[in-house]
């Protein structure tokens, strides 16, 4: 079993094995376009003499955490052949992936799971759930109409405004995309897609939806409002295809107030966990993370079997973060017993803001003192986590 890298030369078996894998047909015409987008990516691949039976994309991304962005590894096309399954090929791919993502500066990492309870052998865990909701025409009530006005976009239109649009609306959340124009046209749009842009009456562009009508159906891909105005502003828009549409689909993050104040909150909502994320480097991420002070410190024991750099005692407090590994024995060999045991899962719910401390404790996936766990749910700010794209 040889494990490298995929060269440029050698895509086009990439190209195969996700064909078939993932049982799609990228017609000849569009293989060199197909090809040059691989080039943003590092694909590992397992061979077999020459022929590629294994292989794992890595796509070195950002994501934001309210105001800040750290460095993300994409993790996709994960792919095996049928006749190699279950030698351990992609559990040799996904441990060398954290590895490469270390050496990269990578600190944490994103994935769209195809089975949650797969990736979470490997420290993946849930990081944001999406909530999508299925509105009869019947239901297309309009609230107070606002003085404001829509614009319509399309990809051949998009421009800087729409993006600032989106960032801005980030800052709410951790986990979303730091997106270029790039992304944004490649990846955002898709072929039939629209995007319609709330203003106000000071013509300031306060959200925006996403979307497509077809066979009398509407389907809202994102919906990002800045404020009450643009929420209702965009709803209102929604309720003017009531001549055209039969149904309406809204795909929103979990925490999206929209259902609220819709007329007729009472809608099919379908509620399903979306992407998975990681911690790749521990220490930068507690180092870079914007823990609420306290007086008292505590000491987190940490686990993570696939990625052994992690492991090790990480002391928080007074505005600082030190590090005991016993085999650097760098500051203390034997840091103290007390303090919260967690493994990297854990760590990574809780740093991304889908689960708090005191959930985790209380379902069994922290050890520690009830002491010491109510100190590190005051430590831990209150976040919300969301994830719009696909990769």
């Amino acid at each position: 079993m040889l494990v490298r890298e995929v060269t440029e030369n050698e895509y086009i078996e990439a190209i195969k094995l996700s064909e078939y894998a993932f049982q799609y047909k990228v017609p000849e015409a569009d293989k060199p376009a197909r090809k040059e987008f691989l080039k943003n990516h590092k694909i590992l691949g397992i061979w077999d003499d020459n022929m590629l039976v294994a292989k794992l994309h890595m796509t070195p991304l950002k994501v934001f955490m309210k105001d800040a962005d750290w460095e993300m590894g994409g993790i996709a096309g994960v792919a095996t052949y049928p006749e190699y399954r279950r030698n351990g090929y992609v559990k040799t791919l996904m441990i060398d992936s954290l590895k490469h993502m270390q050496n990269n500066g990578q600190i944490v990492s994103l994935l769209h799971p195809f089975d949650i309870s797969f990736y979470r052998k490997y420290g993946w865990e849930i990081l944001s759930e999406q909530k999508k909701l299925t509105i009869k025409k019947i239901d297309l009530k309009f609230h107070k109409m606002q003085l404001g006005f829509i614009r319509r976009y399309t990809k051949e239109t998009h421009n800087e405004e729409i993006e600032k649009i989106y960032d801005q609306f980030c800052t709410q959340y951790t986990g979303m995309l730091k997106r270029d124009t790039n992304w944004w046209k490649q990846n955002v749009y898709s072929g039939d897609s629209q995007l319609a842009v709330y203003y106000n009456p000071n013509q300031e562009a306060k959200g925006y939806i996403l979307y497509e009508v077809k066979e009398r159906k509407m389907t809202v891909e994102e919906l990002v409002a800045l404020d009450h105005e643009g929420r209702v502003g965009l709803w209102n828009f929604i309720c003017q295809h009531d001549s055209m549409v039969e149904t309406v689909t809204i795909s929103l993050p979990i925490h999206d107030p929209l259902p609220y104040l819709m007329p007729q909150p009472k809608v099919k909502t379908e509620l399903y966990p979306y992407f998975m994320a990681r911690v790749v480097n521990a220490e930068e991420c507690l180092r870079r993370f914007p823990f609420i002070q306290d007086s008292e410190s505590l000491f987190l024991h940490l686990e993570d079997v696939h990625a052994p750099w992690n492991n090790g005692s990480y002391l928080l407090g007074k505005g600082e973060i030190k590090v005991y590994k016993e085999k650097t024995g760098a500051q203390c060999v034997h840091p103290p017993k007390k303090g919260i045991q967690l493994n990297i899962n854990s760590l990574s719910t809780i740093l991304f803001g889908y689960k708090r401390p005191m959930e985790l404790y209380d379902m069994g996936y922290l050890k520690g003192s009830k002491t010491e766990i109510e100190l590190f749910e005051k430590m831990v700010p209150a976040l919300k986590s969301a994830f719009l794209d696909f990769f």
